[in-house]
């Protein structure tokens, strides 16, 4: 690795109505390294590089580029400069073959497009840097991790020598990811450079070789990977230190409280997103689901919770069938849903929060009075005390949720969703979006419903969740359990073939 920097950004500032998003950002990027930006949600680390990649334009601050000062207007102006970016949502046409898709845009073509002589240089690319794929492919029929090499490829295919990608293992299987790091690493081996953005801290200390960490839009500092642990990233992250690592209780798993058995659900495109699915919950007892986005994991929490209607198949809880689509029989009978979508979906964002306290029957109980008859002062006393328990940061229980940050909003879908203290949680990506400690929170109000007797299905994104939280693991492939493995890291290999498809058996 050079020590002479190929790009430096200095002094970046950048406003957005109410939001400093970054603040006197200085960085660095030499020849042949992976450098990774690291820092929570909202730390100012995706806008810094809409800023090089010419999608925003800085307040303030000089870019250099081979100590030669660079002005990017646009994405166009980046990519004649060699930079590159692979974004968390793919700019790919589905229609379009994976050869149309590389030159889509690219001016050095004229009219005649020699189509043979790009799909020969696509393979090319794709054998030099372990990236198959076929040049012929339509985009819609391939996976995922196929599409990111797509993304990859046309930035080689331009001569970008300066590499950003953004959370790029956020829907890729282990094996994907494996792949990923192996072309990374072939990359800058022959002299490219990658700025590597990602929340997930086992992979920034594997493939990076300096990490920036940011918080509040400011840079905390750069370290060399080999002088910093998990731990000291946390600290530079949050500025405390978080136990992520929370100890399961022991807890002595009951009966059979969540059944499902050959459930098949349609998704809003009227195909078969669930099929056949069956799978058993216990008291005390976390099931995690594993699986890439995408595989039926939303429209089995809305079919179980009644917000979809299941096409064939048979729901209990606690021994009794529930209904079709009845959500109000299910409250009552003890399910919680925690949704992903907290601002449209868990909450309403013009009401209070002790409004979306309240939001459900059972929680009058708690606070002792008729839903058609409100009792205000006790409502007002409850609120403060939920306030209080689940560590919501408020100005007031009068307040509209839409102000609080994304953390502070799901404590109130917690407190609203626990309090009740249900038979059945059904956690959907609890901690997507969220910050480290507020993820900390999540962890343990999750752990603490299990050694309450609680009965949780997780379905979460990340397996480094699944694996802290659950006591068995499910991986689910285009709406189907593929099969079963405990919650260690040492299965992970045999949860990638069944995240791609390969049942257990199979194996």
């Amino acid at each position: 690795m050079e020590d002479f920097p190929v790009l430096e950004m200095k002094h970046i500032s950048k406003s957005f109505p109410g939001v400093v998003a970054n603040d006197d950002i200085s960085l660095q990027l030499k020849k042949g390294e992976v450098h990774a930006l690291l820092g929570e949600n909202g730390a100012g680390k995706t806008t810094l590089m809409n800023i090089l990649f010419g999608i925003y334009h800085a307040d303030r601050g000089e870019v250099f580029i081979n100590n030669s000062k660079v002005s990017i207007a646009s994405p166009s102006h980046a990519l004649k400069h060699g930079i590159g970016m692979v974004q968390q949502h793919f700019t790919l046409v589905p229609s379009f073959t994976v050869a149309e898709n590389v030159i889509l845009g690219l001016k050095d073509f004229g009219f005649v497009i020699k189509t043979k002589t790009v799909e020969s240089k696509i393979n090319e690319l794709s054998e030099a840097y372990g990236l198959p794929v076929n040049p012929r492919a339509r985009v819609w029929t391939l996976s995922v991790g196929e599409r990111q090499r797509i993304e990859i490829l046309k930035l080689l295919y331009t001569g970008a020598s300066i590499i950003i990608l953004d959370e790029p293992t956020a829907v890729l299987t282990p094996q994907e990811s494996d792949t990923l790091f192996k072309a990374i690493r072939k990359l800058v081996s022959e002299g490219s450079s990658v700025i590597f953005i990602s929340h997930k801290l086992d992979e920034v200390l594997s493939i990076s070789d300096r990490i920036t960490v940011l918080r509040g839009g400011k840079v905390v500092g750069t370290v060399e990977r080999e002088n910093i642990d998990r731990r000291g990233l946390i600290r530079m992250m949050v500025g405390r230190d978080v136990l992520l690592d929370q100890e399961k209780p022991v807890v002595e798993t009951g009966r059979v409280i969540l059944k499902i058995e050959n459930l098949n659900v349609k998704n809003d495109k009227d195909l078969m997103s669930v099929r056949n699915l069956s799978l058993e919950v216990r008291s005390g007892e976390i099931l995690g689901i594993a699986g890439v986005a995408g595989n039926g994991q939303r429209e089995l929490a809305e079919a179980i919770y009644g917000l979809r209607k299941k096409v064939s198949g048979r729901i209990e809880l606690d021994g009794h069938e529930l209904k079709q689509g009845n959500v109000a029989e299910r409250i009552r009978a003890g399910l919680s849903f925690i949704p992903q979508d907290r601002k449209t979906v868990a909450t309403c964002p013009n009401l209070s929060v002790m409004s979306n306290l309240f939001m459900k029957n059972s929680i009058c109980e708690l606070v002792h009075c008729s839903p058609w008859k409100l009792d205000g002062r006790r409502m007002h006393s409850k609120a403060d005390e939920l306030i209080d328990e689940f560590s919501i940061s408020t100005p007031s229980a009068k307040t509209e949720v839409r102000y609080l940050s994304g953390g502070n909003l799901q404590k109130v879908v917690l407190a609203r969703e626990l309090s009740a203290e249900p038979k059945v949680i059904i956690a959907e990506h609890p901690t997507r979006g969220l910050d480290i400690g507020a993820m900390e929170f999540v962890y343990k109000s999750l752990l603490l419903q299990k050694k309450r007797g609680a009965a949780i299905l997780l379905l979460a994104g990340e397996l480094y969740e699944i694996f802290r939280l659950s006591d068995r693991v499910a991986v689910i492939y285009e709406g189907q359990i593929m099969g079963y493995t405990p919650p260690d890291p040492s299965y992970i290999e045999e949860i990638g073939f069944m995240m791609a498809g390969t049942r257990q058996e199979d194996h």
